[in-house]
């Protein structure tokens, strides 16, 4: 028996009293009469933007646009074709250090809190953190209200990983002085596509 299965037997034998999961079925979950709009203040409010995109719009040349100044951009999408790095074809991880933009697709985003689910889609998941800037192609017509349908919608794919990402990483740990891109990306762009631009 490992140490682990040693200790959980352990707090088996010691539990006195058990108790049933609350029911959850009654909640009354926040909803909005217009979750784009509320994803969008939600979003801006955590120090994201977000861009609906024209359905005639180019994606590359729009990127281009916004970040005119990009050497390195990584994305494994298909209609990405500004990429110089791909997270499927590189050697390690750290070879996506020096990524000034990178290109992601979201699954779904979240009215409530202006978060976007991103399932891990390419064989180097670090280009969603060690990016200077990060692009998120969003469907307009995926947005949930709450946390509570989002966690109904959520799947994994072969790769068994995702994560929520909301607006651009920040802290304020060290003498309370805000810092933008402490832990991942210094600026989050949620670009919301009609859902025939995918």
């Amino acid at each position: 028996m490992s140490s682990k299965e040693e200790i959980l037997k352990r707090y088996r034998a010691n539990v006195k009293q058990q108790f049933d999961m609350p029911d959850l079925s009654d909640i009354k979950a926040t909803t909005y009469p217009e979750p784009i709009v509320q994803f969008v203040k939600m979003s801006e409010a955590v120090g994201g933007q977000v861009i609906e995109v024209d359905p005639d719009r180019d994606i590359n040349t729009l990127i281009r646009e916004l970040f005119p100044e990009a050497k390195e951009i990584a994305s494994n999408l298909p209609e990405i074709t500004i990429a110089t790095r791909n997270p499927d074809t590189i050697g390690r991880a750290r070879d996506l250090n020096g990524t000034d933009v990178g290109i992601i697709r979201g699954m779904f985003g979240v009215a409530e809190n202006g978060c976007v689910w991103i399932p891990q889609q390419m064989k180097e998941k670090a280009v969603c953190f060690i990016s200077e800037n990060l692009i998120i192609l969003l469907p307009k017509s995926q947005i949930v209200n709450n946390m509570h349908e989002a966690y109904r919608r959520i799947q994994f794919n072969d790769y068994g990983y995702g994560t929520f990402i909301s607006g651009p990483s920040k802290t304020a740990d060290i003498a309370q002085v805000l810092v933008m891109g402490a832990q991942a990306a210094r600026s989050v762009t949620i670009l919301l596509i009609p859902e025939n631009n995918r």
